[in-house]
Formats: structure tokens, C-alpha cells, sequence
């Protein structure tokens, strides 16, 4: 292990984007109002889904927990790259980078179940609608968004356990901006191909039975909105799901990229931009996908801002 202010350190240096340094002041300042917006964004969700007695739905209720969650996940790796971004010291404890992918991986492989159910809520408003509120009961809610909080986590355990012992012979310079599979194999002193298949069949395992339920809801969707004879409603029914496909796309996008590519085959430097964009792009552009299309959200948003200004100008008549 190297020395830090000269003693063993035992942890990583996560080298990120220290050999382009040119590049680190503008990754700082973008990646500082991305990380504003994305708690802008997400926290302003989760307020009208409580506010707004309408939006005290399935689908928000859904939707609260998937901003909950990317504001989780943003703030387990980017506020410590910002700091990374601005200093020379680039270490990270060893508890420190377990806790990091652990909750990372954890946040994702929740979020990768999570989209499926908001899939099947879809399919259940649109193909059975007299039937949504009996299938679609508060304690099933709650029973579905708890059952992907406690797999995705499950999961990290059994994968965070199986990357941590592999042995890495001294080996601490981490090759990325936080403490990730891929570039934690690429420090093992053994050959890590039976590694890299437990953790490419737990991988696909998690993405797959979410993936299935996601085909499934949008095949029996496409058929009933196809039944529709008015263009009307067919737009309707295709406006709810819009945002959630958009969404689904983003994520399985950069995951099936990071996760699933053969290790012959990844680049330190597209991985890197690659956790960039799931890490921060998409849970800042999340509730910007939801509310630009969602008259509901857009409805809410002018409530609650109408509300303060009458507020505000009821208090200032009294005074």
C-alpha cells in the first residue's frame, strides 16, 4: 500500500480525472449545478406527491420513491467527486469505498426493479382500469416498493462481498471517480474471469426479471391501446406511459453498457463518462421527463406556487 501523511494508508486513491487536469474546473462547476438541479428536481416531486391530494395515486406514489431514491444515489458519489474534482487528495478509506458501492449498487439494482413495477402499475391502469384500484391496493404498494428497496440490497450484499475478496495484492489505485466493479476487477493480481462471471450472471439476473416484467406490461399495453378506435385516446393512453419509457430507456441504456460488456471490450475512459451520465444525468433529468410531460404534476406545481403567492400577499395586507 502506498503512504499517506506518512503512515500505511489502507484504502484507495481514486484517480478519476486527475490526468486531465485541464478538464477538472469545468467537470466541477457543471457537474455542481447538475447536482443542484437534481435535488431541485426530485425533492419538488416528492413535495406535490404529498401536497397534492390528486397526486396521492399508485403511479406518484411510485414515482416519490424513484426521486427518493436518485437522490440517494447522487448523493452517495457526487458530493465526494465534487470535493475529489477541487483537491489533490484523491483517497478514499477502504469502509469508505465498501459503504460507497454498496449503496450505489444497492440505490441501482432498486432501481432497476422499481421501473418494472411502475411498468406493471401502467399495464394495470390501462388494461384493467375498473379493476386498478382492487389490484393496485396502498399495502400491495407498499409491498412492492419495500420488496425492491430489500432485493436491490440483497443483492449488493451477495455482489459487494464477492468484488471485496478478490485479492488485489497491494494493488489501491482505482482508475475511475468512485469505487465501481469494473474498475475494482481490474486490480485483482489473480485472473478474475470466474469474478467476472459470478458478477455478469448476478447482473443479468438482476436486470432480466425487471426486463420481463417491462416487455410483458408494454405488450399487453400496445394491445389494448391498439383495441381503442379513437386517435384521441390512443394519444392518452400512450401520453401516460411516455415518460416512464423514456425513463426505462435512459437507465437499462447506460446499465446494460456498464455491466454487461465484456471486460476485453471496456474503456476506463467511456466508463467513466458512462457512471457520469446514470450518476447525475439521468436522476436530474428524471423529473424533468416527468413533470414537462405530465399535466397532472404541471397542474400541481402551479397549486402549490399559487397558494404561496396568495399566502404571501395575505401576509403583507396584514401587515
Amino acid at each position: 500500500m502506498e503512504q499517506k501523511n506518512g503512515s500505511s494508508f489502507m484504502g484507495f486513491f481514486l484517480l478519476g480525472f486527475s490526468d486531465r487536469p485541464q478538464l477538472e474546473l469545468v467537470l466541477f462547476v457543471v457537474l455542481l449545478i447538475f447536482y443542484l438541479f437534481t435535488l431541485l428536481g426530485n425533492t419538488t416531486i416528492i413535495a406535490l406527491s404529498h401536497l397534492d391530494p390528486h397526486l396521492q395515486t399508485p403511479m406518484y406514489f411510485f414515482l416519490s420513491n424513484l426521486s427518493f431514491l436518485d437522490l440517494c444515489y447522487t448523493t452517495s458519489t457526487v458530493p465526494q467527486l465534487l470535493v475529489h474534482l477541487r483537491t489533490e487528495d484523491k483517497s478514499i478509506s477502504f469502509g469508505g469505498c465498501v459503504a460507497q458501492l454498496f449503496i450505489s449498487l444497492g440505490l441501482g439494482c432498486t432501481e432497476c426493479i422499481l421501473l418494472g413495477v411502475m411498468a406493471f402499475d401502467r399495464y394495470a391502469a390501462i388494461c384493467k382500469p375498473l379493476q386498478y384500484t382492487v389490484i393496485m391496493h396502498p399495502r400491495l404498494c407498499a409491498l412492492m416498493a419495500s420488496a425492491s428497496w430489500f432485493i436491490g440490497f440483497a443483492n449488493s450484499s451477495l455482489q459487494t462481498m464477492l468484488i471485496f475478496i478478490v485479492p488485489l495484492c497491494g494493488r489501491n489505485k482505482i482508475d475511475h471517480f468512485l469505487c465501481e466493479i469494473p474498475p475494482l476487477l481490474k486490480l485483482a493480481c489473480v485472473d478474475p474471469t470466474v469474478y467476472e462471471s459470478e458478477m455478469f450472471f448476478a447482473s443479468v439476473i438482476m436486470l432480466l426479471i425487471p426486463v420481463a416484467l417491462i416487455i410483458f406490461s408494454y405488450g399487453q399495453i400496445i394491445r389494448a391501446v391498439l383495441r381503442i378506435k379513437s386517435s384521441a385516446g390512443q394519444r392518452k393512453a400512450f401520453g401516460t406511459c411516455g415518460s416512464h419509457i423514456t425513463v426505462v430507456s435512459l437507465f437499462y441504456g447506460t446499465a446494460i453498457y456498464a455491466y454487461l460488456q465484456p471486460s476485453d471490450n471496456y474503456s476506463q475512459d467511456q466508463g467513466k463518462f458512462v457512471s457520469l451520465f446514470y450518476t447525475i444525468v439521468t436522476p436530474m433529468v428524471n423529473p424533468v421527463i416527468y413533470t414537462l410531460r405530465n399535466k397532472d404534476m404541471t397542474g400541481a406545481m402551479k397549486k402549490v406556487l399559487c397558494r404561496a403567492m396568495t399566502s404571501e400577499d395575505w401576509v403583507g395586507k396584514t401587515l
